[in-house]
C-alpha cells in the first residue's frame, strides 16, 4: 500500500514536470509572457531624474513634510539598511525609494492601491554614505522627503 502511494506521486510529479517542459519546448510559457511588466529603463538609470522620468513621466517633486522616512543614521553595513516610509497624504498612489549615490538610484517602487496606507518598509543596499529619498505621488502630483544615512561598509561592493 505505501509503495503504491509512493509510485503514484513519482507518476504525478514526472506528468507535471514533463507538461511543463512541452509547454516551454513549444514556446507557450517564455519569460516575456510569464512574468510581469516591469519600468526597465527607470530602473537601469544612472541618474534620478532620468529614473522618475521613466517611472513615474515627471521628476519635478516638491517637499513634503507629509513623508516620514525612517532609517538609520548610521549605517554600518550598506547591504542591508533598513528604511520604512510612511505618509500622510491623501490619495497616494505609488511610494519609490532611491538611494541618491548608488550607480542606479531607483531601489524600489511600490504601487499602492486606493484606501491602501502610505507605509511601505523594506531592506536597501547603499554603496555609500548619502541621501534616502522617498518619492511618493500623490492626486498626479510627486512629493518627496530626504533622510541622510552614513554608511560605514559599502553594500555595493565598496
Amino acid at each position: 500500500m505505501k509503495t503504491d502511494l509512493k509510485r503514484r506521486l513519482l507518476l504525478k510529479g514526472s506528468v507535471a514536470t514533463s507538461t511543463i517542459g512541452i509547454a516551454i519546448g513549444a514556446g507557450l510559457l517564455s519569460p516575456t509572457t510569464v512574468l510581469a511588466a516591469w519600468p526597465k529603463e527607470a530602473f537601469a538609470a544612472k541618474d534620478i531624474p532620468g529614473a522618475l522620468n521613466a517611472l513615474l513621466g515627471a521628476d519635478n517633486a516638491e517637499e513634503s513634510d507629509a513623508i516620514k522616512i525612517k532609517a538609520p543614521d548610521i549605517a554600518e553595513n550598506g547591504a542591508v539598511v533598513p528604511v520604512t516610509v510612511s505618509t500622510t497624504l491623501t490619495g497616494a498612489e505609488s511610494i519609490a525609494i532611491i538611494a541618491a549615490n548608488n550607480p542606479v538610484p531607483l531601489i524600489a517602487n511600490f504601487d499602492l492601491k486606493e484606501g491602501a496606507e502610505g507605509f511601505v518598509s523594506s531592506r536597501i543596499k547603499m554603496g555609500k554614505s548619502g541621501d534616502v529619498i522617498a518619492v511618493v505621488k500623490a492626486d498626479g502630483k510627486l512629493y518627496k522627503a530626504a533622510k541622510e544615512v552614513k554608511v560605514t561598509i559599502g553594500g555595493c561592493g565598496g
